[in-house]
């Protein structure tokens, strides 16, 4: 099965910030038009906050029968 985002090396998938909501630390993805959302502990530089509209790189963790972005870094 091909990857639904644009895949850099060592399988990092590529896409934007699409919203983050700070009081709830939940956020989303958008990469290749599908949508992945995250936890703020998943942001790898330790910061619990990142703005709508960063461009980043992350891998997909399959959790509760989804696909979860993880391993966030700012690109």
């Amino acid at each position: 099965m091909s990857s639904p985002a644009a895949a850099e090396p060592a399988g990092r998938l590529t896409g934007v910030v699409s919203k983050f909501d700070d009081d709830r630390g939940l956020g989303h993805i958008t990469a290749d038009g599908a949508e992945y959302l995250f936890h703020c502990v998943s942001i790898a530089d330790g910061s619990r906050a990142i703005s709508s509209g960063t461009a980043v790189s992350f891998v997909l963790l399959h959790k509760l029968g989804r696909h979860e972005a993880a391993d966030i870094r700012p690109v």
